[in-house]
């Protein structure tokens, strides 16, 4: 029998008198498109059975998976089941996995297979009729943007992409990379809002969907204490960090081509420097909030010259820890004379009164020091000392640091005197962490966005708008580097080329280690 109802999914312990839960999603269904790939077996399915847990999904929620693999509704379900025994966060419940099962379908076929999508349609209708999903369906295309096309288009020859009647939604969630450059991403929107109205399509960076990217809104403006200094009068530069540890790791293959820049800067990082430089939106509907990203994003630009401002490498054999690690070039897959960069580094500038003369600094690279993602807001000197030379040696810029991952949280920098009989002064820090003020786990982010897909809240999905100004900021970056030279060599386990520090320290600034 077909339900709507959330109760069967709901903890026993949650009361529906907690105004703090977060809202339950309707009757609905989702199909996955590349539900054998590695993002939905690692976190789209684990997430899925974390929302069952929670509560947080209607009682005939169903999960269709779309594949080339000759699977039965059992086998589905075996290889479902082991993707959330490694990687859910929230325990293991029988009754929840009973009910989430219960709604498991598999559609076998191709992107281009006519006979496969009308199954796939039959499969839909049946089970809004069995499962109570109510013609309600987010179509996942955890697919390469190659097969964007095909997908769509087959949605769109079946019926499935336009909705019965005005009761029900049909929604598409799409995974990065939004193209390659602006003119692809152009064209990729294209494609997709042939079929899909703007409204209907949630282009996903899990980035948004992080506690701590999230906490930037709260941090700025719902304290008095941070906004009045929000601004160049006071902050000498930002610098956003994205650092990993790790090697390519058996990407080499999908990697070359698209280079750190293209992997991480053009969504992940610009859309962090929206959120630190935005003004404040009126509320935080999702047309308010996109509104001033995407304001503070047309005046945002690159500052040249490009071989002064920007920095890229490819990292070499070194040392990663207590581990020796082989380089870029010797990776299994990877083209030697490949010209693609592991480390990218650039300088933005936005242009308007806030923000006037106070450049960001965005980095991201792999092999790096340690596995990190910070926002450092660097502030000025104050403009007179009464303390002498000797006293203030010991002290740098004060600085507030939002870690987005790992040991998520804010730090501030700042002077204090040292114990003793005399007026000596050095830094001290004061941190806050997630995981000791708060007891509740925070969910992962493609928990949160799952959810928001289903609930049509589209708050943390960039438009298209968005998508395609990144591309504006940063093809010109692009477009140097492809004009000729190579990437600078720096040893795995260091922070980058050398390219980078000199990037800061012709203008007598320095890279924050963090």
């Amino acid at each position: 029998m077909a339900t709507n109802s959330a109760e069967a999914w709901r903890n026993p312990l949650r009361s529906q008198d907690d105004k703090r839960l977060p809202q339950i999603a309707g009757p609905s269904g989702m199909v996955i498109f590349g539900v054998t790939g590695d993002l939905a077996r690692k976190k789209l399915l684990p997430a899925i059975y974390d929302l069952a847990s929670r509560g947080l999904l209607p009682g005939g929620f169903t999960l269709v998976g779309y594949g080339r693999r000759n699977w039965s509704k059992e086998d589905f379900e075996a290889y479902v089941r082991e993707a959330v025994d490694k990687g859910a966060r929230t325990p293991f419940h029988e009754n929840v996995w009973r009910r989430l099962a219960d709604g498991l379908e598999f559609v076998s076929g191709n992107f281009d297979d006519d006979a496969a999508f009308d199954n796939l349609a039959a499969t839909l209708s049946r089970l809004d009729d069995e499962r109570g999903t109510a013609g309600n369906w987010a179509y996942y295309l955890s697919v390469p943007p190659e097969f964007f096309a095909d997908v769509v288009h087959q949605l769109d020859r079946c019926g499935m992409a336009q909705a019965g009647h005005s009761e029900e939604w049909r929604r598409v969630i799409i995974e990065k990379p939004f193209g390659h450059d602006l003119a692809s991403a152009r064209e990729l929107n294209e494609v997709v809002n042939a079929v899909f109205p703007e409204s209907s399509v949630f282009r996903i960076d899990h980035y948004l969907g992080k506690e701590t990217v999230q906490n930037i809104l709260a941090l700025r403006f719902a304290n008095q204490m941070f906004e009045p200094v929000w601004n160049s009068h006071y902050i000498d530069h930002v610098q956003i960090t994205m650092a990993e540890d790790i090697g390519l790791g058996g990407r080499a293959s999908y990697y070359d081509g698209i280079g750190a820049a293209r992997d991480v800067i053009q969504n992940h990082l610009i859309q962090l420097l929206a959120l630190v430089a935005m003004e404040e939106p009126t509320s935080f509907s999702p047309n308010q909030l996109r509104a001033e990203k995407l304001k503070v994003l047309r005046a945002t630009s690159a500052v040249g010259p490009f071989d002064e401002t920007t920095a890229r490498g490819q990292y070499t054999a070194g040392w990663q820890g207590s581990e020796h690690v082989v380089g870029l070039r010797e990776e299994e897959g990877f083209d030697p004379a490949s010209t693609t960069e592991t480390y990218a580094a650039m300088t933005l500038q936005i242009e308007s009164r806030r923000w006037a003369g106070v450049p960001f600094y965005l980095r991201t690279g792999k092999r790096l020091g340690r596995r990190v993602t910070e926002i450092a807001l660097v502030f000025k000197h104050p403009p007179y000392q009464p303390f002498d030379g000797d006293q203030t040696a010991q002290l740098t810029n004060n600085a507030v640091v939002i870690r987005v991952q790992p040991d998520e949280g804010v730090l501030m920098r700042f002077g204090s005197k040292v114990p003793g009989p005399g007026m000596e002064l050095r830094d001290v820090n004061m941190d806050f962490r997630y995981s000791e003020a708060f007891t509740e786990q925070s969910p992962e982010a493609y928990e949160r966005l799952i959810l928001d897909a289903l609930l049509d809240e589209s708050s943390l999905f960039p438009t298209n708008s968005e998508v395609e100004r990144s591309w504006e900021i940063l093809d010109p970056v692009l477009e140097f580097w492809e004009s000729g030279g190579r990437p600078e060599d720096y040893p795995a386990g260091t922070w980058g080329p050398e390219a980078a520090d000199r990037m800061l320290a012709k203008d007598g600034r320095e890279w924050r280690r963090p």
